[in-house]
């Protein structure tokens, strides 16, 4: 039987830990859990660790961490995605199944055709929001590094300072990605509802994007990911 898995945003090392309140709360009050339980914990680093409950209060738990695993290897493949913003669920979508897919750092894109308006306020609750959503996917899939979710930026800003061995932004008119050398590093570009305009996929050519598509079928700004990622794992990734 598999033990209740959490994330703790804070080093992890063998012997007593006060959790955060917000593990604490779900532990005690959420899942009931009582003193002598066992958890497994991970801290983003890699690494998995068994621990047990050796106090519990309605907003505070410690734990007695014992055990030090190896974690989930992360794919061979490291893949940046520049995801182009799109509203509400659509978004949160394409981040937990980018996680769950294995990416290992994905950043929002505002593009021409891009609905969402954030200011500074807004765009830090959501990027915590992003952030919450990657964390809770790899609590659930196994992952032991939690995947780095940059700020929301411009497409230009983005294409700039990305660096990969490939770069591919996905085309209805080009090579299927197949055809496409293996790389190590891998930066997919997608677009959001509507896509990226046919000015932003020639601007996106002058910084090294190579065009790619993955079928006859136009896909959905949050399918299009979970697609792609996919295939890329199957030829060049853990799939």
């Amino acid at each position: 039987m598999s033990l209740p898995r959490f994330f703790v945003a804070a080093p992890l090392a063998l012997g007593l830990h006060d959790l955060p309140e917000a593990q604490a709360h779900y532990l005690s009050r959420v899942l009931r859990l009582s003193v002598g339980a066992a958890v497994q914990l991970f801290d983003g680093s890699g690494q998995e660790f068994v621990a047990e409950l050796t106090a519990v209060g309605k907003k505070s738990v410690q734990v007695d961490v014992r055990e030090r695993l190896d974690g989930l290897p992360e794919s061979s493949l490291r893949i940046h995605l520049g995801q182009g913003l799109s509203r509400g669920e659509r978004m949160d979508w394409a981040i937990q199944k980018a996680t769950e897919l294995g990416v290992a750092e994905i950043t929002p894109l505002f593009t021409e055709r891009c609905e969402v308006r954030l200011n500074d306020e807004r765009a830090q609750k959501r990027l915590e929001h992003w952030q919450q959503i990657a964390i809770s996917a790899c609590e659930q899939c196994g992952r032991s590094q939690v995947p780095v979710i940059h700020p929301p930026q411009s497409l230009k800003d983005w294409q700039a300072r990305v660096e990969a061995d490939l770069k591919l932004v996905l085309h209805p008119v080009a090579q299927p990605l197949i055809e496409h050398p293996r790389p190590s590093r891998l930066a997919f570009l997608i677009g959001p509802e509507g896509g990226l305009t046919e000015a932003e996929v020639q601007q996106a050519s002058t910084y090294g994007f190579q065009p790619a598509r993955l079928g006859p079928r136009v896909l959905r700004t949050e399918t299009a990911p979970v697609v792609a990622l996919s295939v890329a794992q199957q030829l060049w990734g853990d799939f």
